[in-house]
């Protein structure tokens, strides 16, 4: 029981540690991307940057506005990151002392909880903006759900297991996302979507909303809210390289390959960002409920009829 304990200590604080980091290489890459440094001032090559943004933060004044409903106010914040540090105990590394069986059940129930911090913090902020900021991030990120579930359900019918464990081990010998290439697209593309990053980040839209649900937030509930989201970034390049990527093939341990693979996956999540303008909300909503739902369910229902016929064959 101990041992276990300690285990799950220590990897909130590697997961906390990879998230302050990630901010750095998104502020690196994006100085790249448009020509210039990045961060380079704080220690050696800005290395130690991340660290001297969460003391800033941390100890900063938080400035609580007179008309916000004091308790949801704060507790939205710590919310969303329990939620986003829960999530890692999915991860099936090699080294963990307990397995979760029935993981994606439980990564339906967490993901399904996220909406509810965004949406608290919004109202209790007692702000038009925030209020407006909150009902969009929710309404997405609901919409994408639907088809992020049916995306899952297609690797649980291709592995026939619950555990990401055994879907990670099903994809040994051949990637998932490389025999269904639209349906993996389509997953990450509701990846970005779901985590309310460029193209799709309308929750905080700067040009309209100012900055959406978190506007009323400042130093600690401010780097809470964006603490939870870059884990949450990170978790869903981590169940992308799993479910469609998954497998070490010749590299012994499979933890040092998917580092590899989350490594890139979360790159790309700066590199869109980059490159891609925001989209408009209604275009937003039509691509999932015209667009990604009916491929996704297409693309279940064929799995699950062509596995149908291979048993009874």
């Amino acid at each position: 029981m101990v041992l276990s304990f300690v285990s799950i200590v220590i990897s909130y604080v590697l997961v906390l540690l990879g998230m302050a980091f990630f901010t750095l290489l998104e502020r690196k890459g994006l100085g790249y991307f448009q020509i210039r440094k990045g961060p380079n001032k704080v220690g050696l090559a800005g290395l130690p940057q991340p660290l001297a943004d969460a003391a800033k933060l941390l100890t900063k004044e938080m400035v609580s506005p007179t008309m916000i409903n004091v308790f949801p106010y704060f507790f939205a914040p710590v919310f969303s990151l329990i939620l986003a540090l829960m999530l890692w105990q999915l991860y099936p590394s090699e080294f963990l002392m307990t397995s979760i069986f029935w993981g994606i059940l439980l990564f339906l129930c967490i993901s399904s909880l996220n909406v509810y911090g965004t949406l608290v913090a919004g109202w209790a902020s007692n702000s038009k903006y925030s209020l407006l900021g909150s009902l969009r991030a929710v309404a997405q990120t609901i919409s994408y759900e639907v088809s992020l579930s049916l995306i899952m359900l297609f690797s649980l019918c291709v592995s026939s297991s619950f555990s990401f464990f055994n879907i990670n081990l099903s994809n040994e010998y051949m990637w998932i996302g490389m025999l269904m290439v639209p349906i993996s697209a389509v997953w990450y593309v509701s990846t970005l979507a779901e985590t309310n990053r460029a193209p799709f980040d309308f929750a905080e839209g700067e040009s309209e909303i100012v900055s959406g649900f978190n506007i009323e937030y400042s130093a600690g509930g401010f780097a809470l809210i964006f603490m939870a989201e870059y884990t949450n970034i990170l978790f869903m390049s981590m169940m992308s390289a799993l479910l469609f990527f998954g497998g070490s093939f010749f590299i012994y341990s499979s933890d040092l390959m998917m580092f590899f693979k989350v490594l890139i996956f979360s790159f790309v999540f700066v590199w869109a960002r980059a490159t891609l303008p925001r989209l408009r909300y209604d275009l937003l909503m039509n691509l999932t409920w015209k667009g990604f739902l009916p491929v996704s369910l297409g693309g279940l229902i064929f799995v699950c009829g062509m596995k149908f016929l291979i048993e009874l064959i």
